[in-house]
């Protein structure tokens, strides 16, 4: 294990929560007299943030009136079905105890991120969790990637992104990380290969076999 730094993306990556993505607008849509969108299309939306992924369902002039609508409805529900990722647990464990820092870098809701990692009892394992709205920045603006990095004090030749989508990629190869890709999320290997992401897995179990843990 050549990193004294891992980050983790959260949905796809280090956690389920597609379901109650979809659950979200699905409540949220046909309240504007829209259709409900199917799973497969939130699936395919979803990565950059929720106002750059309403978009892709309402008008421009109308993200603002959704998002009143699903940011309440996300409040009250989100935690009724979000699971860990197979494995993310033990290789939190497993950095933990090697003396590697783990921390949550994500485009979700940042307060939504920090109410998720302790309800599922992984938030001592974490040394920070940064998301969307603690700054002005998104992945991939390399000014988020500094600012979450200068957070932990940590460099970013030392530092390796695991992530699902392009979006993490560019972020790690931006700023000059590792990167490794998961395809438990939104997007398959060769997307993320097309990306230019190299070092890509099934899942995190693969990823901590890689890493000896």
């Amino acid at each position: 294990m050549r990193f004294r730094t891992v980050l983790f993306d959260l949905d796809g990556t280090l956690i389920e929560h597609l379901p109650a993505i979809h659950r979200c607008y699905a409540h949220t849509l046909p309240q504007l007299g829209l259709p409900a969108p199917t799973y497969e299309q939130v699936r395919g939306a979803i990565g950059g943030g929720l106002p750059r992924a309403m978009g892709r369902f309402v008008p421009a002039e109308r993200i603002d009136e959704a998002l009143a609508i699903y940011r309440p409805y996300w409040d009250a529900t989100m935690l009724d079905d979000v699971t860990l990722m197979p494995g993310g647990r033990e290789l939190l464990e497993g950095l933990k105890s090697s003396g590697v820092t783990a921390s949550v870098f994500t485009n979700k809701h940042g307060p939504s991120g920090r109410r998720i990692c302790a309800h599922l009892k992984i938030d001592h394992l974490l040394a920070d969790v940064v998301g969307a709205g603690d700054t002005a920045w998104l992945k991939p603006e390399l000014e988020f990637t500094e600012w979450a990095l200068a957070r932990l004090g940590v460099q970013a030749a030392e530092t390796c992104l695991v992530g699902d989508s392009p979006f993490d990629v560019q972020a790690a190869l931006t700023a000059g990380m590792g990167f490794v890709g998961v395809t438990t999320g939104t997007h398959s290997e060769a997307e993320l290969r097309a990306a230019r992401g190299t070092d890509i897995f099934p899942g995190l179990p693969e990823v901590a076999a890689a890493w000896g843990f």
